[in-house]
């Protein structure tokens, strides 16, 4: 959302969950490309995590999930497809969905290269169709804290309907003390030459809710470009599940 100064000023003190959007705009173009670089770097694990822990979570779902068998594998927020085609190498075949453009072809790219059994997806879990006979499906690293509760149900319950009988729900929720804590942390600005909100020079002024009885934590940005002081505004929920 674009404003002006005035809006900061006038801002919600106290926003309700999911009340200034659902997400950070990760289908938008220039944002999806720059949180690809956050996904591939390896100085932290706050896009995707780093490679060594990523490849002993694919060792624990081909040996423990997928009993070191072919199977097919339904990666929902796949991102990158860093789990996908590193299951792939195993001699699984793999869907992807992902609702960032440059995450979905950097992972084409890569399987592409490779000729992996891969097809990625570039949909919302929200609303994609999620074909059925998976023997493993995955959402992992607190995808599913984001969703609103209803629209979290519905993706569950898609993807539960897209596993063959017998098949396993990797499921991986943020820890409600992590959620919580998100929601407690003080407010910061910075200044940045370029970062994950805009190529641009600008200040990044960030603030975090606690909303005690839905137990959820909201971040909002405000991103205030230093060349005509025009502010966007970005805001993601998250809800902490016991």
């Amino acid at each position: 959302m674009t404003s002006d100064l005035l809006d900061i000023i006038n801002r919600d003190p106290a926003p309700q969950p999911w009340s200034e959007g659902d997400k950070i705009p990760w289908n938008e173009p220039g944002f999806s490309s720059r949180m690809l670089r956050e996904h591939l770097t390896q100085d932290h694990d706050a896009a995707s995590r780093r490679t060594g822990t990523i490849e002993r979570h694919v060792a624990f779902i081909h040996d423990v999930l997928l009993k070191g068998q072919p199977g097919r594998v339904l990666d929902l927020g796949c991102g990158p497809g860093l789990y996908s085609n590193r299951l792939a190498r195993l001699g699984h075949r793999c869907v992807g969905i992902d609702f960032s453009p440059a995450s979905i072809a950097y992972a084409r790219e890569q399987a592409q290269a490779e000729h992996l059994e891969c097809t990625f997806v570039e949909a919302d879990l929200r609303t994609a169709t999620f074909d059925p006979g998976a023997d493993v499906a995955l959402l992992l690293f607190g995808e599913c804290n984001v969703f609103r509760p209803e629209a979290l149900r519905d993706i569950l319950t898609k993807a539960c309907q897209a596993l063959r009988p017998g098949g396993v729900f990797l499921l991986e929720p943020s820890t409600a003390d992590a959620v919580e804590r998100i929601g407690h942390t003080p407010a910061t600005w910075s200044a940045h030459e370029a970062a994950l909100f805009s190529d641009k020079p600008h200040l990044l002024l960030h603030e975090s809710f606690w909303e005690p009885t839905e137990r959820v934590a909201t971040d909002r940005w405000f991103v205030i470009d230093a060349a005509t002081g025009q502010v966007e505004r970005h805001a993601a929920s998250q809800r902490a599940y016991t």
